[in-house]
């Protein structure tokens, strides 16, 4: 049993969006990559970008709910986190009119998928060690550099590439964004094994020399970290309707259990130690929704300063929501929480990507300790 809640950010046409994703997610039998283009053809992978490019024209908001409400429905996309908040929010916000024109109509309608490309072997949460590198060779870029854990290489038709370039007035590196078509020579991507039960992969990308022409630079030169941050910050959003979704999901399945259940003379819903963790798990699910409400509302408003940490915030609170109502509600199935048949159990290792990815619960307490707290550095 999957409930629609609303948030107190939603307009009537938010309420409308959540209601009509919901009933796709619910009547979804097919794989994601039919989902995903079922999706883009009505209208919801695009809801965040421009109008004149054949998006929505809506923001992270409009995007936030399709992610959470299929998530609900237990078939989340993940690629949604990459492909348009993202990647179409970069392209949308810095691009040139040609990349925009190339790029937008297609991530609007699902035809055309991108992945990011950030996180390094040696640099993990901290993106100032970020060792790819761009050099000028005439007019062209060239390439070199590892990613790992980037999500959906095989399926997307290019990757936007975080690397750095040197500054000629400071001689200090500064960070660059590139669109590397995936057939690009030099371009390699091995898939990374793991223990995570997602139709998405994840790959380790090498670029050997990757030859780009001028125009595969991302916006300005000059302005590299206010590009990064500005789809880092849809990411961190997205990630917490992600989490948002799945515990949604788990705790759905637990209350329609619990009240159905019967051991002894009643509902095992009846009893306080079976209750209250399951209201204490929806309590927390609410509250991160909120949060992660008000960090769309800061960013779609254009306040980037402020959506940074509400979005951290929201990021980490959807997290720790998904892990404990996944956690409970295994346990409140208890054998049952661990069969395929109720399909709990793949969420165990899932609901701790939210935790880690794309930034440890760790770095976000540094983030709000240093940040919001003005406490000292301890790095």
């Amino acid at each position: 049993m999957t409930t629609i809640s609303h948030t107190p950010t939603d307009t009537p046409e938010r309420a409308d969006l959540r209601a009509a994703v919901a009933a796709l997610g619910r009547g979804h039998r097919g794989d994601s990559d039919e989902l995903w283009k079922e999706a883009g053809k009505l209208g919801y992978l695009g809801v965040n970008l421009p109008e004149e490019y054949g998006g929505g024209g809506g923001g992270i908001a409009e995007l936030s709910i399709v992610l959470e409400e299929l998530g609900a429905a237990g078939c989340p996309l993940l690629l949604l986190v990459v492909s348009p908040a993202i990647c179409g929010t970069v392209i949308a916000r810095f691009g040139t009119e040609e990349q925009k024109r190339r790029w937008l109509p297609g991530l609007a309608d699902g035809s055309v998928r991108m992945a990011f490309g950030i996180t390094e072997p040696d640099a993990g949460s901290n993106s100032h060690r970020i060792t790819t590198t761009a050099r000028r060779d005439g007019d062209d870029w060239v390439l070199t550099g590892r990613k790992v854990f980037i999500t959906g290489v095989d399926t997307a038709d290019a990757t936007l590439i975080v690397g750095r370039t040197e500054d000629a007035r400071t001689g200090k590196l500064k960070p660059c964004l590139f669109i590397v078509p995936r057939e690009t020579p030099g371009f390699a991507y091995h898939h990374i094994p793991m223990e995570l039960a997602a139709d998405e992969r994840q790959f380790e990308l090498v670029l050997d020399e990757v030859r780009l022409p001028a125009d595969a630079l991302v916006g300005d030169e000059d302005a590299g970290l206010l590009q990064l941050f500005a789809g880092l910050n849809p990411e961190r959003i997205m990630t917490a309707a992600f989490a948002l979704g799945m515990a949604r999901f788990a705790l759905a399945k637990a209350v329609d259990y619990a009240r159905t259940r019967q051991v002894w003379k009643e509902p095992i819903g009846a009893h306080q130690a079976i209750a209250h963790p399951l209201a204490q798990a929806h309590i927390e699910i609410e509250l991160a929704r909120l949060m992660t409400a008000k960090a769309a509302y800061l960013y779609d408003g254009g306040d980037d300063a402020a959506a940074g940490e509400a979005a951290n915030m929201a990021k980490y609170a959807a997290a720790e929501a998904a892990v404990k109502a996944v956690d409970q509600s295994v346990h409140t199935l208890g054998g049952n929480g661990l069969s395929t048949e109720y399909g709990l159990a793949r969420l165990i290792t899932a609901s701790r990507v939210a935790r880690i990815a794309p930034v440890s619960r760790e770095m976000i307490l540094n983030f709000v300790s240093h940040q919001t707290l003005g406490l000292p550095k301890s790095y």
